[in-house]
């Protein structure tokens, strides 16, 4: 897994200080058959922190 997972999502209960992501795993879907821009693609990780 890679070393540092970056977030800009404040609002996840996950985000932490330096922008970096502290869920023990991540969970990546795809939004279409062969994505291939960022925005094809969701990160089911995400949880409010709400």
């Amino acid at each position: 897994m890679a070393k540092d997972v970056l977030c800009e999502v404040n609002s996840c209960k996950y985000w932490a200080a330096g922008n970096k992501c502290s869920a023990t795993s991540i969970y990546v879907v795809s939004r279409s058959n062969q994505p291939r821009q960022s925005e094809e693609t969701d990160c089911k990780t995400f949880e409010s922190k709400i």
